[in-house]
């Protein structure tokens, strides 16, 4: 009876242990609309570690992201890893990506990215493929802002590419 229960004991301790320790794969990419400027204002923020990985695995570079140590070529690789796994047109137009910048906040990367010279538009196409190619369960949040209407998908592996249709 003693050695039952304390299996019992065991085995729930170490499925609770993995159900603490499993990771999520997110990322959320906030895509406004400037009417006035005529820009995709873009902001995507990622975990470090596995924005880490996915870079080092992909280019097969040794590279640090963090503020104390960056090392590697690590502006290139990110904006070569941008221009494969995010794209967005606008009126089935594309629309080039811009990587100006990034910043860290605790453990996610923050980067900034944008569009200029976009017309006023009714459909948006995003393929947000970032990080799916290293992680199955990857799921990318896209919001997408255009004046006070703001529209969500949620793409992932399987179904990296959505359209929203806004209104005037």
């Amino acid at each position: 009876m003693k050695k039952s229960g304390f299996l019992a004991v065991l085995i729930f301790a170490c499925l609770s242990l993995s159900a603490i320790s499993h990771k999520f794969y997110l990322s959320v990419t906030e895509i406004e609309y400037k009417e006035e400027q005529k820009d995709l204002q873009i902001i995507s923020k990622v975990f470090i570690d596995d924005f880490q990985n996915v870079l080092e695995k992909r280019y097969g570079e040794s590279i640090s992201l963090s503020v104390e140590a960056e090392e590697g070529h690590v502006k290139e690789l990110i904006q070569k890893y941008l221009k494969s796994k995010l794209q967005i047109s606008v009126n089935g137009k594309s629309i080039p990506l811009h990587y100006l910048g990034k910043k860290y906040d605790k453990d996610q990367l923050i980067l900034f990215i944008e569009g200029e010279n976009v017309e006023a538009f009714n459909s948006i196409k995003i393929t947000n493929a970032i990080l799916t190619d290293l992680y199955d369960e990857q799921k990318n949040v896209v919001n997408v802002k255009v004046k006070d209407d703001i529209k969500s998908l949620m793409l992932m592996r399987d179904a990296d590419t959505d359209v929203l249709k806004f209104l005037d």
